[in-house]
């Protein structure tokens, strides 16, 4: 994989930064992105693919590219946690079972009280990717910890 900077902006103390991906598959494949930075959550912008992704790998990509990118970025996983470095090994260890689907709980409803993105709000306190920070907050809404996503009819 290769990662290189293409542009950044810096306004009011924030910086979001844009870089190029290449990633290089068996059989002369590869993947081009355009991924987003911006604090501490990785977003993709626009993808080529050659030949082109299944859904799955597209749903994928984040997780594929997101450590490299923090890495290159220098970027720290914010305030309650540690810098996310070249492997999932420099995250806190994020408690598992009901005790952490609790913690994903009081997250998810502080941030939907102080009118911030609840899944946003869980991603930074985890460190988890998108993808898995909802699958964690499904696991407290299977808990009871969370009210059910749709009304049952």
């Amino acid at each position: 994989m290769s990662v290189w900077p293409a542009w950044e902006v810096r306004e009011h103390g924030n910086v979001t930064s844009w870089f190029a991906v290449r990633l290089d598959l068996p059989d002369e494949g590869w993947v081009d992105v355009l991924a987003v930075v911006a604090g501490g959550c990785v977003a993709i912008e626009e993808v080529r693919a050659q030949p082109p992704l299944s859904l799955d790998d597209l749903a994928a990509l984040v997780d594929w590219i997101e450590e490299p990118l923090m890495e290159v970025c220098g970027m720290g996983a914010g305030p309650s946690r540690a810098p996310v470095g070249a492997t999932g090994s420099d995250r806190p260890a994020w408690p598992s079972g009901i005790e952490g689907w609790r913690l994903v709980a009081d997250e998810y409803l502080a941030a939907q009280r102080a009118g911030v993105d609840p899944v946003f709000a869980v991603m930074g306190a985890t460190g988890r990717s998108r993808r898995r920070s909802l699958r964690l907050i499904a696991g407290a809404r299977d808990a009871g910890l969370l009210t059910p996503r749709h009304a049952r009819r």
